[in-house]
């Protein structure tokens, strides 16, 4: 679906612009952010081999955590499990003693229910009993769609496939309590390559298996004998392909509980960076792996390919085309569950499945115009959503940031935004979360967050621009010196003060 209403800017803005956001591209992405895996054609793994990237670095003070590089939580699983707690804290303000928290792996007792490669699945958690409020997280990391690409994938990346090599305990320190009330934290890996729809077994005649929902499912089903019977409040939360899986699934969750007679656990769904669009390539290739496919295309394979479930709701809205129901604005209408969606306006992901790479070469006007084009469509896309945040940055993944408090909306962050939709659902505790998607509104908070400037970072609490050698924060002014861009030249094409245009570049205005 593509929308018309591009905005109509001076050629020469245009071009300013568009120096700019290569300046941001080339300073903000690392390198290792580009070595994006999953399928990618050999000749480009070639071609990043011929530049030796820095080491892995642990994200602190905000630094960076760019998209598809699934290393940032497997080489740094202790700072992640931080930002879980920092998440369980927001959405639920308490005291914040800090514990040491060992979380445990447990495999599933149901043997049956596997990774891609038939190891046993499991979950993390630090058990903790008479918790009120439950976050269940899921991995994100990417797909896999035929035989091909998930060979390429086990090749690359086995952790997202395999259980074999799974730590049995991960160690982290935070707030550690929910509602007053000390709670475990449960972090489920992604091993299934599947978006969490998959339910179909390894056989003698398959390769592997494809089990992300029924996973779900018998993880909740242990959990119901650890605490979460007792519970009032299940948060299923998830970013990029996890967050896709919260879509996916969080109706699934409400209703296995419900069936089962926990009626008063009310289900809710976080989904983060997992609102992608079925829209028209920028450049159209063939599908050849998982990064140059267009996303129609791998899902319709994928879902064909893992045995697909999506919601029973949205399946009969699509009858014969499901894949509709992995995309967020077509399956979000049909949802029962309240949900909360955190979306960069330019997702970086996105824009990789759209064949707009962002490595370091220049940004042309039809490319400038495309990636404008794509948060006009996002926007639109998101309209009917009741509880939302979607700042204009040039991002992917929100919450597992270690910077996500710093990011705000109209003044408001995500923290306070999921507190203030936190309360609006309180009310609605002892009602059948499935009647609406409709919450009262609660006084002084607002709950639909989103920019309305055009372009990538043009909200000035966007990700904060670095060098990629040292590290060091810079402002736009001294990274336009930094790539040698004469700023009073510019201003002058323009027929402003460059006072004017240095302003306009660091306010987004």
């Amino acid at each position: 679906m593509q929308s018309r209403g591009v905005a109509r800017n001076s050629l020469g803005l245009s071009a300013v612009r568009s120096c700019l956001l290569l300046l941001f591209i080339h300073l903000s992405a690392p390198v290792e952010a580009r070595r994006v895996r999953g399928g990618r054609a050999q000749t480009r793994r070639v071609q990043q081999q011929q530049q030796t990237p820095p080491p892995y670095r642990e994200r602190v003070e905000g630094a960076e955590s760019f998209p598809l590089d699934f290393t940032a939580v497997e080489g740094n699983m202790d700072n992640f499990v931080v930002q879980i707690k920092n998440l369980a804290q927001s959405l639920y303000p308490c005291s914040a003693q800090k514990l040491d928290q060992d979380m445990k792996l447990h495999f599933l007792k149901n043997v049956s229910v596997t990774c891609n490669d038939g190891s046993p699945a499991g979950y993390y958690i630090k058990e903790s009993k008479g918790s009120k409020r439950w976050l269940l997280f899921l991995e994100g990391g990417w797909y896999c769609f035929d035989s091909q690409t998930c060979e390429s994938r086990y090749e690359t990346m086995r952790r997202l496939m395999s259980s074999t090599k799974w730590p049995l305990t991960r160690t982290g320190t935070g707030p550690t309590c929910l509602s007053l009330s000390r709670a475990p934290h449960r972090f489920i890996p992604y091993c299934s390559s599947d978006v969490w729809s998959g339910a179909t077994p390894k056989t003698d005649q398959s390769d592997y298996a494809f089990m992300g929902s029924l996973i779900i499912k018998e993880v909740v089903n242990e959990l119901l004998t650890k605490g979460l019977e007792n519970a009032k409040v299940l948060l299923l939360a998830g970013s990029s392909a996890g967050g896709t899986g919260v879509l996916l699934n969080v109706d699934q969750v409400a209703e296995q509980l419900e069936t089962q007679g926990y009626t008063g656990v009310q289900v809710r769904g976080l989904a983060d960076s997992g609102w992608f669009l079925d829209n028209k390539q920028y450049k159209f290739t063939d599908c050849l792996d998982t990064i140059s496919c267009a996303p129609t295309e791998a899902i319709k394979r994928g879902i064909r390919y893992w045995g697909g479930l999506v919601p029973e709701s949205c399946r009969q809205a699509h009858v014969g085309e499901e894949w509709n129901c992995f995309f967020g604005y077509k399956v979000y209408p049909t949802l029962k569950s309240p949900v909360f969606v955190a979306q960069w306006l330019f997702d970086e992901a996105q824009l990789t499945v759209d064949n707009i790479h962002l490595t370091g070469q220049p940004i042309h006007e039809g490319q400038w115009r495309y990636i404008q084009k794509l948060g006009q469509e996002l926007r639109l896309t998101l309209r009917d959503v009741t509880a939302m945040f979607a700042p204009a940055c040039l991002s992917h993944e929100l919450i597992t940031r270690a910077d996500w408090t710093d990011i705000r909306v109209k003044g408001i962050s995500l923290p306070r935004a999921l507190h203030c939709w936190d309360r609006s659902l309180h009310h609605n505790l002892h009602i059948n979360s499935s009647h609406s998607h409709v919450t009262p509104p609660v006084r002084g908070c607002l709950l639909q967050l989103i920019d309305s400037c055009p372009w990538p970072h043009c909200n000035p609490s966007c990700p904060t621009i670095r060098d990629q050698l040292t590290g060091q924060e810079m402002s736009v002014i001294q990274f336009l010196k930094h790539m040698g861009f004469d700023v009073q030249k510019m201003a002058q094409q323009q027929g402003m003060e460059p006072k004017k245009l240095l302003g306009m570049l660091n306010n987004g205005n």
